[in-house]
C-alpha cells in the first residue's frame, strides 16, 4: 500500500492530540492519567481505544472532546486548539462541531424520540435538512418510535435515538464512550453496525472507548493504552485478534 504523502495526511485529519498529559491532583498525591499521549485520527475513520481499567482511556477521550481540560500538551480539532479556549467557547464548539453517545442515553424523559434527536441541532439554532434527519431515522429504524418517549422504548430504541442526535448536525467527530455497555448483544450490534455504515457511508469520523473485543472489531484501528500510554495500535482488527492482545496486557 502507497502512504499518502505527509501534506495530503494533513488535509486529511479532523483530529489530533500532541503530548497530551493529564494530572490529577498535586504534590505528593499526584495521579498522573495520561503521560504524554499522542495520535491522529483521519476523517471517515472509526477508531477504538482500549485497555485494562485504570488505563487512561476514558480520560483520553473526554480530553480529546474537550470534556476535560488537559495538563498540558496540545489537542486540535479541524484547525481549532481547543486547549487554549475558554470555558464557554469549547461549550460552543462541542454542540457545534462535535457529536457524543454514552452509555447512559442521556436522553430527556419528557421529550418524544424525535424532540431529543433535533434537540442539539436546535439548540445550536440550526435545524438539520429533513432528508439528512429522514435518512438518518430510517437507517436507524426509528420512524415507528418518533413519538414515543425515552420510557416507552427499550434501550436498544433509547441507544438509537442517541446516536441518530449525535449524528443529525453532521459532527466533524462522534465520541462514543462505551455505548453498548448497557445493551444486550443484539441492540449493542445493531448500534456498532450503524457507527461502521455511518463511517463507510458520510465519512463520519468515530473515536470509540470500549472494553468489548467484539464492538472494537467494527473499528478501522484500534488503539491500546496501559498507564496513560499508547502501547500498541491494531489495524483491521478481528475479535480473535483484539482478545489475544487485551490478554497479553492484563496478563
Amino acid at each position: 500500500m502507497i502512504e499518502a504523502p505527509p501534506e495530503e495526511r494533513v488535509r486529511d485529519r479532523v483530529l489530533f492530540a500532541a503530548d497530551v498529559v493529564k494530572t490529577y491532583g498535586a504534590g505528593d498525591g499526584a495521579v498522573a492519567a495520561l503521560r504524554g499521549v499522542s495520535a491522529e485520527f483521519a476523517r471517515g475513520q472509526f477508531t477504538a481505544i482500549m485497555g485494562p481499567s485504570g488505563s487512561g482511556k476514558s480520560t483520553f477521550l473526554h480530553c480529546l472532546a474537550g470534556l476535560d481540560v488537559v495538563t498540558s500538551g496540545t489537542i486540535v480539532i479541524g484547525d481549532v486548539d481547543i486547549t487554549g479556549l475558554s470555558r464557554t467557547r469549547l461549550t460552543e464548539l462541542r454542540r457545534d462541531r462535535l457529536g457524543f453517545v454514552f452509555q447512559s442515553f442521556n436522553l430527556l424523559p419528557m421529550l418524544t424520540a424525535e424532540e431529543n434527536i433535533r434537540l442539539t441541532g436546535r439548540l445550536a439554532g440550526r435545524d438539520a435538512a429533513e432528508t439528512w434527519f429522514d435518512t438518518i431515522v430510517d437507517a436507524l429504524g426509528l420512524r415507528k418510535r418518533l413519538g414515543h418517549r425515552p420510557a416507552e422504548m427499550s434501550g436498544g430504541q433509547q441507544q438509537r435515538v442517541a446516536v441518530a442526535r449525535a449524528l443529525l448536525t453532521r459532527p466533524e467527530v462522534l465520541f462514543a464512550d462505551e455505548p453498548t455497555g448497557n445493551l444486550d448483544s443484539r441492540s449493542g450490534a445493531e448500534v456498532l453496525g450503524f457507527l461502521r455504515a455511518a463511517v463507510d457511508s458520510y465519512r463520519q469520523t468515530v473515536v470509540m472507548v470500549t472494553h468489548d473485543p467484539v464492538a472494537a472489531a467494527h473499528a478501522d484501528r484500534v488503539l491500546f493504552l496501559a498507564d496513560g500510554t499508547i502501547v500498541d495500535e491494531l489495524a483491521a482488527p478481528t475479535i480473535d485478534a483484539v482478545h489475544a492482545r487485551m490478554r497479553e496486557m492484563e496478563g
